[in-house]
């Protein structure tokens, strides 16, 4: 136990672990003191003097954050002294600040300097300026009690060009030279990107030479912006959220972004390090499929990563498989599991969404049976990702761990009916029965021999079923699943594949990296094509196509494709595959509610149906997504059903002790803005277009090391303190003491 002292503050006894500051001890002891350059994750040098305060039999008036604490120590915070020289020190704070902190719209009234984040004009109430509600400033003005200015004022009118930096806004007449960034940026982030420039009455916080700050060696981690207690830093394109105590909303764009969660930034940073089973810890708290997701996720997480302003995004999916593909399965250490409740749980469907969910309630002591109409389990990543994408042996290792827990899958079991479920004893119902019914072509000839839709044809090839293969085919749709049909039919001997698709690339919903894979293996795209029928003709099916042009938007936020009048062709192929679509399948005596395209309606937060003790989620509730997506309903679904019978709901654990953020080291500050994204290597086309074998070979450690840090870390931010602010409950601090005449 660390040595404890006693001393007075305001005449409360307060006990306090010895070596730590009087300011320390005081916010420990809930009595808060006015400061604004300290912050409790940097070392405090007392600059703005603020937390000034009276020591008895100590000479001067000391500041809190710098003196230490000592035994008997009788100090007070609050008196009509130490109130006006804070007044005095906080109008000097001022005097080259744009005084928003005086007019701002907490008294219903804009800025005369018209010096607006938000661009209001000086007649419009601004209500919602991204800095009222963060700015420290504006904290400490309230309370200590300033409405006007008593000494000179002149504002710095320094050049303000928001549209130089790619990330972070910088506007110094906003700066208060407290230091905080710089301190953050040097000394605990290692990269010294800014500093103290000019001097005297001149001087402001900047790059060397004054220079953009991709040319600084700036990482980009936005920690200067989170310590930044007047708004002189902001990250570019802030929000404003009332309902956020910060006022703006701390935003890791990568891990918002990620349905399940996953501590993107975290893992990435410590793959950067050489860290890899922990990374893979990281990952594996919040999905049981990592493999799998490091080859086929749609990763949301790199079209949201704040690394592409200035190139290219992480290349995080990547990252994800390396460290999959070297699990040392050291992360089963800290694995937990719960004794038996003596529930039973069954799920319906073995997809990404049912096991997942399947996985968790068995780890909280449940017992969990899976039933899959199929020979194989897996659902859509089986039987609808081919295995040139996920091998097979990859996810049969996830599904084993899976088992592991205690999770009984039966097969070739199709279930009908939820109330059989129920008489066999079972507590709790999860429906994850994916949307394995393909969409037809929606036009003449649809039901013909050789038209197939893209679910049933990938279902067959993937169950190992033979599937009759002409020379010329046609796929239409854009999609994933349009792309994989069409790498299929290449691989089982077709001479010439054509994707038919009604809009541009610039639509296609399809990843653009498998859409450039297809275009390598020489498959073509006939763009602004539309389909109208299909009819036999001499042994081929002729289908009549017209050209389109894009119109305005629809309901998809995607141009319309507007038919060209006069623009029908007809075309001849062995084979027509239809891949514009897939629903669910639900039996009728589910007797569950279901909506617009056959999908299970379920309550948003916790996937619960309309029938009590039934939950669904996946593709089934939300119509064909992606397998991230239905992974975050398995483990929403887990939670709920965990809660539902009987317990916490809690499905989190943590995996490794390495949950912390560094300092940037690695790359030099010279060449990190420009640093290019790793690229996945590839088996040469000649050798994987007639076979199934996985064509992205992965990646060397080398380059996935590199890639790690090629990160801003944005996650660091999460890990920053919050600095000390004035109570909520306290009224303005001037007429207290002036009622009171002393300390209160």
């Amino acid at each position: 136990m660390a040595d404890m002292i006693r001393l007075t503050i305001d005449g409360i006894s307060v006990e306090a672990e010895k070596g730590v500051t009087v300011l320390q001890a005081a916010q420990q002891a809930g009595v808060y003191i006015p400061t604004l350059c300290y912050h409790p994750d940097l070392q405090p040098y007392g600059g703005c003097r603020l937390c000034i305060v009276e020591i008895e039999n100590m000479r001067g008036l000391p500041t809190a954050c710098t003196t230490p604490a000592t035994e008997g120590m009788k100090v007070t915070t609050r008196n009509l002294q130490l109130q006006e020289l804070r007044r005095a020190f906080l109008q000097l704070i001022l005097t080259e600040h744009p005084n928003a902190c005086l007019t701002c719209h907490r008294r219903q009234r804009c800025s005369p300097y018209d010096i607006c984040l938000r661009n209001v004009s000086v007649t419009e109430r601004c209500v919602s300026c991204p800095n009222n509600e963060q700015c420290e400033l504006q904290y400490l003005v309230d309370y200590i009690g300033i409405d006007e200015m008593t000494i000179p004022y002149k504002y710095k009118e320094l050049p303000v060009d928001y549209h130089r930096e790619p990330l972070i806004h910088r506007d110094y007449n906003l700066c208060i030279l407290c230091g905080r960034c710089v301190q953050m940026c040097a000394d605990t982030r290692g990269i010294e990107a800014i500093s103290f420039v000019r001097r005297g009455f001149q001087t402001v916080v900047s790059t060397a030479y004054e220079r953009p700050l991709q040319e600084s060696g700036c990482r980009f981690c936005g920690a200067c912006v989170e310590v930044c207690p007047t708004g002189a830093l902001t990250d570019a394109g802030a929000e404003y959220n009332p309902e956020s105590d910060a006022g703006i909303s701390l935003s890791v764009p990568c891990k918002d972004a990620c349905p399940a969660g996953i501590n993107v930034p975290l893992y990435t940073y410590l793959i950067g390090e050489g860290k890899y089973q922990e990374a893979l810890a990281i990952i594996r708290e919040k999905v049981p499929f990592p493999g799998t997701l490091g080859r086929v996720c749609i990763h949301p997480c790199e079209e949201a990563c704040r690394r592409s302003a200035l190139n290219d995004p992480i290349s995080i999916k990547f990252l994800k498989r390396f460290v999959a593909d070297h699990d040392a399965g050291t992360w089963k250490i800290r694995a937990r599991k719960n004794p038996p409740t003596d529930k039973k749980v069954a799920v319906v469907g073995s997809g990404p969404a049912g096991l997942t969910a399947a996985y968790y309630l068995a780890k909280a002591g449940h017992a969990v049976t899976v039933f899959e109409q199929f020979s194989q389990a897996g659902g859509m990543m089986r039987v609808g990702i081919p295995d040139y994408r996920l091998p097979p042996e990859v996810l049969d290792g996830e599904i084993a761990v899976i088992k592991e827990a205690g999770v009984e899958i039966k097969l070739d079991t199709r279930i009908e009916s939820v109330d059989t479920l129920f008489e066999q004893g079972y507590n709790a119902v999860f429906l994850a029965i994916g949307a394995h019914s393909g969409m037809t072509l929606g036009v003449e000839g649809e039901y013909l021999p050789g038209v197939y839709d893209g679910a049933s044809f990938l279902r067959d090839v993937n169950l190992g079923k033979k599937v009759e293969m002409g020379k010329r085919i046609a796929v239409i749709g854009g999609g994933n699943s349009a792309i994989d049909s069409a790498r299929v039919a290449l691989r089982l001997g077709a001479e010439a594949v054509t994707i038919v698709y009604r809009r541009t690339r610039a639509e296609m919903p399809a990843s653009p990296e498998e859409v450039e894979a297809a275009l390598e293996e020489g498959i073509k795209i006939e763009f602004l094509t539309g389909h109208l029928k299909v009819r036999q003709e001499g042994g081929h099916l002729v289908m009549t196509c017209n050209r389109n042009e894009l119109g305005e938007p629809d309901a998809s936020g995607r141009r319309r494709p507007v038919p060209i009048k006069g623009s029908e062709f007809d075309v001849a192929y062995d084979i027509i595959i239809g891949a514009i679509g897939q629903r669910p399948d639900v039996p009728a005596d589910f007797n569950v509610k279901t909506g617009r395209g056959n999908v299970i309606q379920t309550h948003a937060a916790t996937l619960a149906t309309s029938r009590k003790g039934v939950w669904a989620g996946g593709d089934a509730a939300t119509g064909a997504a992606s397998v991230i997506q239905a992974i975050a309903a398995g483990r929403t679904a887990a939670g709920s059903i965990d809660m539902y019978l009987g317990g916490d709901g809690v499905i989190d654990e943590e995996l490794t002790d390495n949950r912390k953020i560094g300092a940037c080291a690695g790359i030099t500050p010279e060449d990190f803005h420009s640093q290019p994204r790793v690229k996945m290597p590839c088996l040469p086309v000649e050798r994987v277009v007639d076979n199934f074998i996985e064509v992205e070979t992965g990646l060397p450690e080398a380059a996935t090391v590199a890639e790690g840090k090629r990160c801003f870390q944005c996650g660091f931010r999460l890990q920053i303190s919050a600095a000390p602010r004035p109570p909520a409950d306290k009224k303005r601090l001037t007429g207290t003491l002036e009622k009171s005449g002393s300390a209160v």
